[in-house]
């Protein structure tokens, strides 16, 4: 593997933790562009996958038919925070949808951010489903089963005809045969999928610009999606997360996941990135997607100084003092291969 450093960070001058990984960028001819590293490695998508797992209910009518808002659509994205917004939005849904809390295949888990969690269990609330990251993904799960007549029960299952379709959607985005997508468990219990690097890349190209999707009803359902998404931004995260960040910019599609990878799509320049940090941190994200967007000289500024400001080039200790850095130190190499497998 062609380990590259993408982050270092200091302490008194002294390297104390390095990142390395794998970028690559593509254009609207589905060719690498841009890369650091080897893009063949192989990586999950992990919950960058959401959008991709959301579409089939944007296929169908289910928002009309149960009279969602546009803030309940985005969760059925999204890695929620567990804030009073995303729990309010997720409970007024199990009144809508066909669905009880209990058939979530998701685990009963406090929230992500430490505030909710906290002040759950200073009331000593017990866990719950709906609580979980995921719960959205799987609330659309379940009532899209129910729409198209396949068995509820098993649908985290490979074998289900709700993952195959999936599979399906992931190939015609990704441009990589099904016979080629691996096939992993996520921390949910889904079925989670891992492709090259580069065909990462190029879904969320096509996520960012549908015009390049064939099929017009996949390409409606990504574009109603997208735009769900740069709509509602925090209900994706929250607030002082980059994927909540990116999609307030209207040009940018953009989800991460666990264990270090991340992706997004521009809208106006036709170019999708992923990325990969091997160690898995998700922290230096803001530092290698503000880097990116520098070295191509994105235009809306904006967008990068609130990534930088997200996570500061200059690390201070707990009374305000500076005692370190945090340094990008690769240089994206411009290219111009053919992706595909």
């Amino acid at each position: 593997m062609n380990l590259e450093v993408l982050v270092e960070e200091t302490r008194a001058g002294l390297v104390e933790n390095i990142h390395t990984g794998v970028i690559c960028g593509v254009n609207e001819q589905l060719q690498t562009v841009y890369h650091v590293g080897d893009v063949n490695h192989y990586t999950y998508f992990r919950s960058a996958a959401k959008p991709i797992q959301a579409i089939p209910v944007f296929l169908s009518n289910i928002i009309e038919k149960y009279n969602l808002t546009n803030e309940e659509a985005a969760l059925f994205t999204a890695s929620h925070r567990g804030e009073t917004y995303h729990i309010a939005a997720l409970e007024s849904m199990l009144k809508k949808l066909p669905v009880k809390e209990e058939e979530l295949f998701c685990p009963p888990s406090y929230p992500l951010n430490v505030g909710p969690r906290e002040e759950l269990l200073r009331k000593n609330v017990e866990k719950r489903r709906l609580y979980h990251n995921c719960s959205g993904k799987h609330m659309g799960f379940i009532t899209v089963c129910r729409e198209l007549g396949y068995p509820v029960e098993g649908y985290w299952e490979e074998s289900h005809p709700l993952q195959q379709q999936l599979l399906n959607i992931l190939s015609t985005l990704s441009e990589v045969p099904v016979s080629k997508i691996t096939v992993g468990l996520d921390g949910c219990g889904v079925p989670v999928f891992a492709i090259p690097l580069q065909n990462m890349a190029i879904t969320y190209l096509k996520l960012a610009c549908p015009d390049l999707i064939n099929d017009s009803s996949l390409q409606h359902a990504v574009s109603k999606m997208t735009g769900i998404m740069n709509e509602h931004p925090l209900i994706v995260a929250s607030e002082r997360f980059i994927c909540s960040i990116l999609l307030q910019d209207t040009n940018i599609v953009a989800k991460g996941g666990a264990q270090g990878v991340y992706c997004f799509g521009l809208k106006n320049e036709k170019l999708g990135f992923a990325l990969k940090v091997l160690n898995g941190s998700e922290d230096v994200w803001p530092n290698i997607v503000a880097s990116i967007l520098e070295q191509i000289d994105y235009s809306n500024k904006e967008t990068i100084r609130r990534l930088r400001e997200l996570k500061p080039s200059i690390v201070r200790n707990d009374s305000g003092v500076v005692v370190g850095t945090v340094n990008e130190t690769f240089l994206l190499i411009k290219s111009l291969e053919c992706a595909g497998i």
